[in-house]
């Protein structure tokens, strides 16, 4: 079977994070930063579509810490032929911004969300309070963004407790809950298996809360298989690069934050882009580009987990 064309752009904005999550962050925390102005993305992205990208996504570190992040999801909602676009959020900063972003176009909403216990949130994201990421995800919901996506990364002995209470958002069906099995970027080669939960035993979980059914629908080129707990009217992803890798199916590439375009999430492979940007891309550069990015696509990720993932941008 033949790889889908790139049709999935992802831009990590900035490498700047007001968490320090484990999954994510060193303990010491890091100083990120701005690298690509808000022009310089939008530019990139416009000639982006125009050679056959038809969905974007914009993470971070966290994407709303940008002071101009509304003026750059306005000028990419007006680019021409762009299908949807999207933003994973911790969610802390929602509260303040997800009208005004809703009404800047954007479409989609990820909030990073992988405890409920406040006790567990603190330990998660080495102190942040659950108070505010609870207030992202009700603003979303109230501003209208649907189905917003909820992405619970799920460590052993951290928050592998947390399953079943996460699980239970999606009484909502304005909701989809994802469960994502972890990935150690950053980490020694024990982390792994110190915080490893694998897909199935995730399943085992979810049935502690009710039947879970698979949901029918061709699953294409989607990292979530999706399933519904009887009785909810939401939905259950389940991301699982570890157990059930999707590369053959895979369509996406990453703008890092340093200006990077990285071929593949778990791997790596990086054209450094930012020379071109600042230079001036064209749309054959451009096009170029993209087909070597698509061409160091792996087979199947060999399980590398190289990179920082506060800059590749998930």
């Amino acid at each position: 079977m033949s790889r889908p064309p790139v049709s999935y752009l992802r831009v990590s904005v900035t490498s700047r994070c007001n968490l320090r999550c484990l999954h994510c962050q060193p303990a010491c925390g890091v100083a990120g930063e701005d690298v690509l102005t808000g022009d310089e993305i939008v530019g990139f992205v416009r000639l982006a579509v125009a050679c056959g990208i038809e969905k974007v996504r914009l993470t971070g570190g966290e994407p709303l810490l940008r002071a101009d992040i509304v003026e750059i999801v306005g000028a990419l909602a007006s680019v021409r032929d762009l299908k949807q676009l999207g933003l994973t959020t911790n969610g802390c900063l929602l509260p303040e911004k997800a009208v005004p972003l809703r009404q800047a176009g954007l479409q989609r909403v990820n909030i990073g969300l992988s405890a409920l216990d406040p006790v567990v949130y603190d330990r998660l994201t080495r102190g942040a309070h659950i108070g505010r990421a609870k207030a992202g995800l009700e603003a979303a919901l109230d501003a209208g963004f649907e189905p917003v996506k909820v992405n619970v990364v799920v460590m052993r002995g951290v928050n592998d407790g947390e399953i079943a209470n996460l699980a239970r958002l999606s009484r909502d069906g304005r909701i989809e809950v994802r469960f994502i099995e972890y990935m150690p970027f950053g980490q020694e080669p024990a982390a792994r298996e110190r915080y490893f939960v694998a897909a199935d035993e995730i399943i085992e979980r979810l049935g502690e809360v009710g039947e879970l059914v698979p949901l029918d629908e061709e699953r294409g080129a989607a990292s979530a298989a999706r399933y519904r707990i009887a009785g909810h009217e939401g939905t259950i992803g389940l991301i699982a690069p570890h157990s059930e890798p999707f590369c053959g199916a895979c369509n996406r590439v990453r703008l890092t934050a340093e200006g990077r375009l990285r071929a593949c999430l778990i791997d790596g492979g990086e054209l450094d882009v930012l020379p071109l940007i600042r230079k001036g891309l064209d749309r054959a550069t451009m096009e170029h580009l993209l087909a070597q990015a698509a061409a160091m696509k792996p087979a199947v990720h060999a399980g590398t987990f190289c990179g920082d993932m506060r800059r590749i941008g998930g």
